[in-house]
């Protein structure tokens, strides 16, 4: 959860990042990232999908990078 400064200072735009198996992805996807088990998945409040990279940290510096405050799902 944030908290009220962290809510002020990015406009209350929480994205969550999560991790995705990549057998869970379409054909082509599992394709383009041969040899990776899992993915991490960045998600807006709607649960609509913003962006799907390869390493937990760069999930939640791109995030930041783009005004959001990035939450993990467990």
């Amino acid at each position: 959860m944030q908290t009220p400064v962290e809510m002020a200072e990015t406009g209350g735009r929480t994205v969550y990042v999560k991790t995705v198996a990549v057998t869970d992805l379409p054909k082509d996807v599992q394709a383009s990232v041969p040899g990776r088990k899992q993915l991490y998945a960045v998600h807006d409040e709607a649960g609509e999908q913003l962006a799907l990279v390869a390493d937990r940290k760069m999930a939640f510096v791109l995030a930041r990078q783009h005004d959001y405050a990035p939450v993990a799902v467990h």
